[in-house]
């Protein structure tokens, strides 16, 4: 049974030039994809779910890497992430549990993660500084009908205490999810809030390099 059926691919990228204080010397881009697929679960109970989880790999990092591309920078320039899904009406909140581990691992691997804290520590990062993509990918989900918005939480890739990149992004793809359609999102961003100022731990002293300081 082919589990992956997707009806369509949603991406959106913005620059943010100022919150209402000054014009920022460099804006912020943020990007999201989704990708609108059917629920092989949907309008009934289904004990064992995992064979999706695995079949999302692929698109997890088919979207990762659509979505680098959409907001044309490097990969270097990647600075937070985050994850979502948005489950129809006839599915379930676990069915959106799925996309967990692929939509995580793929944006993780895309930054260039090893798996392996200790190499990053030693200055084998793929970007020769000491890591990339450490951190937990952020998430949330819900059950909504078509047309529902998801705020997808973003976080620093490196440390998940970094304040200053804190934030989220507004998501919703129009006449989507259907009933028995699941919305799986990743959203990427390249800095800080435009006005981050608010104190903590910053981007230039994260120094545990334990995805968390």
């Amino acid at each position: 049974m082919n589990l992956i059926d997707i009806r369509r691919v949603f991406t959106q990228v913005e620059d943010i030039h100022h919150e209402g204080g000054p014009r920022a010397a460099q804006p912020l881009r943020r990007g999201a994809i989704a990708a609108v697929l059917t629920n092989p679960y949907a309008g009934r109970y289904e004990p064992d779910i995992l064979p999706m989880m695995e079949a999302l790999n692929r698109v997890g990092l088919d979207m990762a890497r659509r979505l680098l591309a959409a907001m044309a920078v490097p990969v270097e320039a990647i600075q937070g992430y985050g994850k979502g899904a948005i489950i129809g009406a006839a599915g379930e909140l676990e069915h959106g549990a799925l996309w967990h581990v692929p939509g995580g691992y793929a944006m993780r691997e895309l930054l260039g993660w090893k798996g392996d804290a200790a190499a990053y520590k030693r200055g084998e990062g793929s970007s020769g500084q000491s890591g990339n993509a450490l951190a937990i990918v952020p998430s949330t989900k819900k059950v909504g009908a078509p047309g529902t918005a998801l705020d997808v939480p973003l976080t620093h890739i490196n440390a998940s205490y970094v304040r200053s990149h804190f934030d989220a992004m507004e998501v919703r793809v129009p006449g989507a999810p259907k009933p028995d359609e699941l919305v799986v999102i990743l959203a990427m961003s390249c800095g800080a809030r435009v006005h981050a100022r608010v104190g903590g731990l910053a981007a230039d002293a994260i120094a545990k390099w334990d995805g968390q300081r």
